[in-house]
């Protein structure tokens, strides 16, 4: 399978499983004055387009998973900080808001294995993702107030729907970094790992969910997108049509001789 050539990420395919490494340690994997954005979003539209794959692992590689936007960049007012009210706003559109559609139409589980810290849009770009898995090393901030801005990258949106409207409040207004312990509590994070356990940690849960049905996969992480914004009788509708597809898919007869199989032994 041709996998896509990228420029600051590495792009790794193991069976059914794809791994987005953050490639851009020497400025600890900033999403702004890099090449990022544009390989998250390569990447999605790749895996969208191929339906033998199951799960995407995103990660970073050195010490930081995301530092977020380039803080000096900021200080100088340029490259993608430069310009007047119009200029930003049609940079950021098409920029770093190109993060949060496509990991948001992305068609199989992501998983955030969050090697360091990740912070302002680092933290959102893995509040983006399905679920978030933590090394003890890392460390997640909404640090935007800090630096006088709002989360512009979409970041609001996303983690009040993670760990709901107070406790998302309290983050963004403060500006607060908290250790990968608080995030467990706070249902940030789904598991805190040691940092040596943490990439077979995340692999084996994605093998897991690859080990399911790929289309039936696909369709249910549909399911759930779709879910957060219909009503019920609407979303009901939805799941009537897409059951009908997977009951006329050949992997839901082979599950299910399987599933025969095995109880009768």
């Amino acid at each position: 399978m041709d996998i896509p050539v990228l420029s600051d990420c590495l792009l790794e395919l193991d069976k059914q499983i794809a791994r987005l490494t953050f490639n851009r340690h020497d400025v600890r994997n900033a999403l702004t004055g890099t090449a990022i954005t544009d390989d998250i979003v390569k990447t999605v539209n790749w895996i969208n387009k191929k339906q033998d794959i199951a799960v995407l692992i995103i990660t970073g590689e050195g010490s930081a998973f995301s530092a977020g936007g380039n803080i000096k960049d900021m200080a100088q007012r340029s490259g993608d900080f430069s310009g007047d009210v119009a200029e930003l706003a049609y940079r950021y559109r098409l920029g770093i808001q190109r993060i949060p559609l496509a990991l948001h139409q992305c068609e199989v589980p992501v998983i955030a294995a969050v090697n360091g810290p990740a912070i302002g849009a680092g933290f959102d770009v893995a509040n983006m993702c399905d679920l978030r898995i933590a090394s003890t090393k890392a460390k997640f901030g909404e640090t935007f107030a800090n630096l006088g801005l709002i989360p512009g990258d979409g970041g609001a949106w996303f983690m009040q729907r993670n760990i709901g409207y107070q406790q998302a409040a309290a983050l963004t207004f403060t500006g607060r970094v908290i250790d990968a312990d608080e995030a467990l509590k706070l249902g940030v994070v789904l598991e805190v790992v040691e940092p040596e356990l943490l990439q077979q940690h995340c692999l084996t849960l994605a093998t897991e969910m690859a080990s399911k049905p790929t289309a039936s996969l696909r369709l249910t992480k549909r399911l759930m997108k779709i879910a957060q914004r219909t009503q019920l009788p609407d979303f009901l509708d939805i799941c009537a049509v897409f059951q009908g597809m997977c009951h006329n898919n050949p992997e839901h007869l082979t599950a299910v001789n399987q599933m025969l199989d095995k109880l009768a032994k």
